[in-house]
């Protein structure tokens, strides 16, 4: 498991733990076992099941996980997702925060395939952006590939994404080659992509063989039809459209020629599938070996 997946656990483990679970540990016998399982409460994609996994592990190594979905299987009421059975008392100190970050991935990834959904035969890939929540990034863009979509850039560092502020802020938008040609000479591996908010940047820009990828942000689908005309038969740059993208207008946005739509509500909108974890009633007490 990654370095930066460990330490997110651990950190949430640890504000979930504090000192120790007091109802676990005084209502809940050392000796007696568990057996439960993570199960669905409503239709959706699952996503971020082995970390649900890896929590149970972390509390108590002993705990035996079985994995029963893996990420991007559907998912309807009463579905069983993990099972897990160890010392009681372990199963319940873990059992929020299993679900916290299954449910929360889930939701990504059910929200993703509802968008992959609206465009299908269009040819559109659906994208996420950075509006991600804070320390769950590389989590939250895994479950939107769960849920079918695509990742954008993963940080400042992966793309060159030059908008209206880069340029007002430096005022040297006449520079521009001179600044893609510096860029890429240090990091030929970066792709370099401009924001257009009228025809007119989108001209410009077109003029630009070193533009890989061109945002067409906040255009109304008639402008974009445009933009997309404006490009003709070549297939540089990408065109990404961006900016008032919801369920209702996704389709009619793909329908006007665009590559991808990079959409905001995959990951900063998307609600939680709701999850539970479900105890199997075992009379026998818990046998260490």
């Amino acid at each position: 498991m990654e370095e930066k997946v460990s330490q997110l656990i651990e950190l949430a483990l640890s504000e979930d733990i504090g000192s120790g679970d007091v109802t676990s540990q005084y209502f809940v016998s050392e000796q007696r076992s568990g057996r439960a399982f993570l199960v669905a409460r409503s239709e959706g994609v699952v996503a971020g099941v082995e970390i649900g996994a890896e929590v149970f592990r972390r509390v108590d190594p002993a705990c035996e996980v079985t994995v029963m979905l893996q990420d991007g299987s559907s998912v309807s009421p009463g579905v069983q997702i993990l099972e897990v059975s160890g010392k009681a008392q372990s199963l319940l100190t873990a059992e929020r925060t299993a679900i916290n970050f299954v449910q929360r991935l889930s939701g990504v990834a059910t929200r993703t395939s509802k968008f992959v959904k609206a465009v299908e035969g269009t040819g559109v890939t659906i994208m996420d952006t950075r509006k991600t929540t804070p320390g769950w990034r590389l989590l939250e863009k895994k479950a939107v590939v769960s849920g079918g979509g695509h990742n954008h850039r993963m940080g400042l560092y992966d793309r060159a994404m030059v908008k209206d502020n880069h340029l007002l802020v430096d005022g040297t938008s006449e520079d521009l080659r001179n600044s893609i040609q510096s860029m890429k000479k240090d990091h030929p591996e970066v792709a370099v992509e401009f924001e257009a908010d009228t025809l007119e940047q989108v001209e410009a820009f077109l003029g630009m063989n070193e533009v890989d990828y061109l945002l067409l942000d906040n255009m109304d689908n008639f402008t974009m039809k445009k933009a997309v005309a404006m490009r003709g038969d070549r297939k540089r740059p990408v065109l990404e459209a961006s900016g008032g993208v919801s369920l209702e207008t996704v389709r009619g946005i793909a329908e006007t020629g665009v590559d991808c739509i990079s959409v905001g509500e995959l990951t900063h909108s998307a609600v939680a599938l709701d999850l539970a974890l479900d105890f199997v009633p075992l009379p026998e007490r818990f046998e260490k070996s």
